[in-house]
């Protein structure tokens, strides 16, 4: 069958989730499909299928349901430019509809007018309101007769259906009434107004939801946009050119002026500054940038000016692949929405038999067809599951939006609906708790012999020796000592002994640095000095720090060294232990600097020492008590990221990780952790709450047009405010703002 890929379409002609039903089941029919994935709220369609399947077998699957499809596809240079497409695409969809709802707007005004004031009038009028009605039902509602025909063809119905069935019905009795009744009397037989008004509703409604939704994807559109339009590349030799951002590539040299945006990826060559990346990672503090550092595409440049090497471009770049991210995440579902799929791809036809058993009972029993009809048209389109359809990927997509603006990518809507539920977080430690850069913490230093010697004298040769060593303990000790002194010395006679330490020479002192019983073994100190040493360096030791010893010319040292907290991690254990959470450490370290580390944040439960597979184990049985949430960052923590109910990853950790995680943090702030637990709480919350008015809609409405409760036009009013109000609903979301902040 071929390696397994996933193509995206879009999809045209979906009205409600009976649509997503039969789009699904049609591509699903395909050979070679393995799983579809619709999103009613996107439009877009995801589909695993054998990367050997023509494409084009799928857009045909979706056109034999009834349906347009169109393929996706995004090269590594134009992902801002089809950004764009899609941004005018839907701003297009948009003018259109609102025409088409003026347009009927315009004719329905008059109809209901003449309608309502003239109860008792001349043949005349009634003919004037067939005119009128006529181009609102079968032009500006020709979408909804188009799109039921399409599904009386292929065997099915959908929100169209009820409908087209609602306002055709109303229209054809009046017409029937036109020829049947004569005079005065035949007023009172006429529901042009009926047919006009539930088209113009449903037409407004859509007009709303729509406007809505657009609004659903502000926050990508804002993440694009952060791009600028130009660029200024520094050519030798030659005045900076102005070129635009989409020329930029990959190897050219840019300038950023102050106050710009940066217009790509690359690495700074030349300049010092401060940059604002709140847009990636949702913090407001500026980051200094000089020779060497990384910049984004879309952060903004403060007072300095900066020159870097352009090294990703286009949809390669870092902010266009978090759209794209939120963008997928986007159009995925959450496992609440199945539920409202099969509901209403059986509701349909269930709503059409119960309102032609409406029509018939109530013929019977009031001894009225009029009657009985005007019931069946009002049960048709208040039933319409359109909010059904919205109630979870509204919220989805809100919530996904709002967690990218905050520095939390989603990955899709499982993983946001898991995260919910988590009610033990594991964090790995090196990394993720701790920023994964050795730094000195302790260092003691005395003469020997009565030597006269200085602080330091002692950095200076301890670092002059370290410098020449590619260790990360080396360059934390050269770090150390470039905060005290002002030159490192050169050192000479270099030599790295693997296990052991280094030696070197500077001036007329050989410096020995590495385990206590190298150094000692190399250095000829008295029986005192050796307790003295060693006194240090077992108390250090004890404090599950990495300790070492140096012995030079007239002087001894002990330093340890031991990874740097993360400044956040205090404030998320410390949250999300408030919050009832079980907070976790596991790590391959050892058990001292593990528990060391535990003991400053305050964890309780250390699990240490454990290669990645026992990671994985140890998930396991952290999930006999209910769902674990794991937090890491290294290759090695991918196997529990796996395991785990929700995965969460560093951005500054391995590609692996990011892509096995569900979650990936866009900064090392932890408190991150808890806001995502709470954001996918919220978001979870609003999906139940909209389930639970479409649902109650339908439970409420329903009966009350089978008892004759409910005019056709007020049915249409009500199901055009339930798809309003949903996505009404999810919109607040945008505005969520997490508790700690």
């Amino acid at each position: 069958m071929g390696v397994s890929i996933e193509r995206e379409l879009q999809i045209e002609g979906m009205t409600c989730a009976a649509c997503v039903a039969r789009v699904e089941k049609a591509l699903i029919g395909v050979e070679g499909v393995e799983s579809a994935n619709v999103n009613f709220a996107t439009h877009q369609a995801r589909v695993l299928v054998s990367e050997t399947i023509n494409p084009e077998f799928l857009q045909a699957a979706v056109k034999a349901s009834g349906y347009e499809a169109s393929l996706v596809e995004e090269s590594a240079e134009d992902s801002l430019a089809i950004a764009q497409e899609r941004t005018n695409r839907e701003k297009e969809k948009l003018a259109r509809q609102a025409r088409e709802l003026a347009g009927a707007s315009l004719l329905t005004v008059p109809i209901f007018t003449l309608s309502m004031v003239a109860h008792h009038r001349p043949e005349w009028q009634n003919l004037l309101l067939l005119i009128l009605a006529t181009p609102v039902i079968f032009w500006f509602g020709r979408s909804f007769l188009k799109a039921s025909w399409n599904g009386l063809k292929h065997g099915s119905a959908t929100m169209d259906t009820l409908v087209a069935l609602g306002s055709v019905a109303a229209w054809g009795f009046s017409v029937y009434a036109l020829i049947a009744y004569k005079g005065h009397a035949q007023s009172d037989h006429v529901y042009f107004e009926t047919g006009a008004v539930i088209v113009t509703l449903i037409l407004l409604g859509r007009y709303l939801e729509a406007k809505a939704k657009s609004r659903m994807s502000d926050s990508i559109r804002a993440l694009m946009n952060l791009v600028p339009p130009t660029a200024w590349v520094v050519e030798k030799g030659q005045e900076d050119r102005e070129i635009a951002a989409s020329a930029l590539r990959k190897g050219m040299l840019v300038r950023v002026r102050p106050g710009d945006r940066i217009a790509a990826d690359g690495v700074v060559t030349e300049g010092e500054s401060h940059v604002d990346e709140s847009m990636l990672t949702g913090e407001p503090l500026e980051v200094s940038k000089r020779r060497g550092d990384r910049v984004t595409g879309g952060s903004l440049n403060d007072e300095g000016s900066l020159v870097f090497r352009v090294d990703r471009t286009g949809s390669a770049t870092t902010l266009a692949q978090i759209a794209r991210q939120v963008e997928r995440a986007q159009g995925t579902k959450a496992p609440l929405q199945g539920l409202a799929d099969k509901v209403s791809s059986v509701f349909i036809p269930i709503v059409i038999v119960v309102a032609l058993l409406t029509m018939v009972f109530t013929a019977f029993s009031v001894g009225s067809l009029e009657t009985g009809l005007l019931r069946a048209v009002a049960v048709l389109v208040v039933a319409c599951p359109c909010a059904l359809g919205l109630a979870t990927p509204t919220a989805l997509m809100v919530g996904t939006g709002r967690g990218a603006e905050l520095g939390i990518l989603i990955k899709d809507g499982d993983a946001l609906e898991r995260a919910a539920y988590v009610r033990t977080v594991v964090f790995d430690k090196t990394g993720t708790l701790t920023l994964g850069k050795p730094v000195v913490t302790d260092f003691h230093w005395f003469a020997l012999n009565g030597a006269a010697v200085q602080e330091t004298e002692v950095l200076a040769q301890l670092a002059a020796v370290e410098a020449k060593s590619e260790h990360p303990l080396a360059r934390a000790v050269v770090g150390f000592a470039r905060r005290k002194i002002l030159m490192i010395p050169a050192a000479s006679h270099f030599e790295a002994i693997r296990g052991q330490g280094v030696r070197g020479v500077v001036g007329d002192s050989t410096v020995f640095i590495g385990r206590l019983s190298w150094v000692f073994v190399n250095s000829e100190i008295s029986d005192q000095e050796r307790d003295r040493i060693e006194t240090h360096f077992q108390e250090l030791e004890r404090a599950g720090k990495s300790v070492f010893v140096a012995i030079g010319r007239g002087w001894a040292a002990v330093l340890a060294v031991t990874d740097e907290l993360n400044p956040t991690a205090l404030s998320a254990v410390k949250t999300l232990q408030e919050r009832e959470c079980k907070v976790v450490l596991l790590t391959g370290d050892r058990w001292a600097p593990a528990q060391s580390i535990a003991d400053q944040v305050g964890i309780g439960e250390v699990i240490a020492e454990v290669l990645p597979d026992g990671k994985a184990e140890a998930i396991s049985r952290l999930q006999k008590e209910g769902p674990v949430a794991m937090v890491g960052d290294g290759i090695n923590d991918a196997p529990a990221l796996a395991t785990a109910d929700l995965g969460i990853a560093m951005s500054s950790g391995t590609e692996v990780a990011m892509e096995t995680a569900g979650v990936t943090l866009q900064s090392s702030d932890l408190r991150k952790v808890p806001i995502t637990v709470e954001l996918a709480q919220a978001t979870l919350r609003t999906i139940k709450m909209n389930l639970f008015w479409a649902f109650g809609y339908n439970v409420v409405m329903i009966p009350l047009a089978i008892a004759g409760g409910l005019t056709p036009m007020w049915a249409a009013a009500a199901m055009a405010l339930s798809s309003v109000s949903v996505v009404g609903n999810s919109l607040r979301l945008r505005s969520f703002k997490p508790r700690d902040r």
